[in-house]
């Protein structure tokens, strides 16, 4: 049982079989999702970075019940609003379309948001902390928790985050990649989860990092069609999971594309996260973060009877 967070619209290029704007092998969304229900991923939510994309997520939400989506505008794309000619009523689209998918059952966050200052050839990040804090409006006014990026911002992250604790009910700090320090910052703010994925595990730091998140604070996601776990990554050897892969020049329906992750990957995600915190029971590690994503994005399906399954398992740290 795993949910599976990710950030890219379904609709993507590579799941189309096209990359870097070639075509290399026909669209194969249907085979990428039938690999992941294979593989235990119970829901999919697909993360949008534009009022478009949003647009985009949610339409691919709608073709079937384990999808679901956010609205939002990510850091390096909130020039769109100013370039928009009208921010306000660039907002209020925004607004519009987060209370359609509400009323349809699909947007369950307001994301992607937040600071990215490795990438501020792409946005300014006075632009980006203005319009980081215009999108708690939107939280607050949908009453919807945040799907959260911060990459080398944390200091402003942080700031923002303390001045509207009182707009937003919880979310997730997605595909951390920061220090302890950045870490115990995040960890801070007690309705905070983190995020981690396969960009989160590179290195005997990251692996480090990671092993002080607790877990009851804990979610994964693979952030695919990037950030797979690499032959390269530190908690390479805590893979067990394997799926048949060929090169995208030589495709076939029944692998996975080399170099191109796929939401079935989550369960490797989850076995480095095992492996690193040493955990032998990877089952109810398994339930555990789900019951942690479903806290924040599915709050409807949890009951006393879940809780107290999860309260009375093992003592995982």
């Amino acid at each position: 049982m795993l949910l599976n967070l990710q950030i890219q619209p379904l609709t993507d290029s590579m799941f189309k079989g096209i990359y870097n704007g070639k075509q290399c092998h026909v669209s194969d969304i249907a085979a990428v999702l039938s690999r992941a229900w294979s593989a235990g991923v119970d829901r999919i939510i697909v993360t949008g970075g534009s009022l478009e994309e949003s647009k985009e997520a949610l339409a691919i939400a709608e073709t079937d019940g384990r999808l679901f989506c956010t609205v939002g505008v990510h850091p390096t794309r909130c020039k769109e609003f100013e370039d928009s000619g009208d921010p306000d009523n660039h907002f209020l689209d925004l607004m519009s379309l987060a209370k359609e998918g509400v009323a349809k059952g699909k947007v369950v966050a307001i994301g992607e948001c937040g600071l990215d200052y490795d990438r501020l050839h792409f946005c300014p990040s006075e632009v980006q902390k203005k319009y980081f804090e215009k999108q708690f409006e939107l939280a607050y006014a949908m009453k919807l928790p945040m799907f959260l990026h911060m990459r080398a911002a944390a200091e402003d992250f942080c700031d923002i985050l303390g001045r509207n604790m009182d707009r937003f009910g919880g979310g997730v700090a997605h595909s951390f990649t920061g220090s302890a320090e950045d870490r115990n910052k995040l960890l801070s703010f007690n309705n905070l989860f983190i995020g981690v994925n396969g960009c989160s595990l590179k290195t005997a730091e990251n692996l480090e990092v990671v092993r002080g998140i607790p877990v009851e604070r804990l979610m994964i996601e693979t952030d695919s069609p990037y950030c797979e776990i690499k032959n390269t990554h530190a908690g390479i050897n805590f893979v067990k999971s394997l799926w048949p892969s060929k090169k995208k020049e030589k495709y076939e329906q029944e692998c996975i594309v080399k170099g191109r992750n796929e939401p079935c990957l989550v369960r490797q995600v989850l076995e480095v996260v095992a492996g690193c915190k040493g955990v032998s029971d990877i089952e109810q590690l398994s339930k555990t973060l789900y019951h942690n994503t479903c806290r924040v994005f599915f709050p409807q399906d949890l009951d006393s009877a879940a809780d107290a399954l999860l309260a009375g398992s093992h003592g995982t740290k």
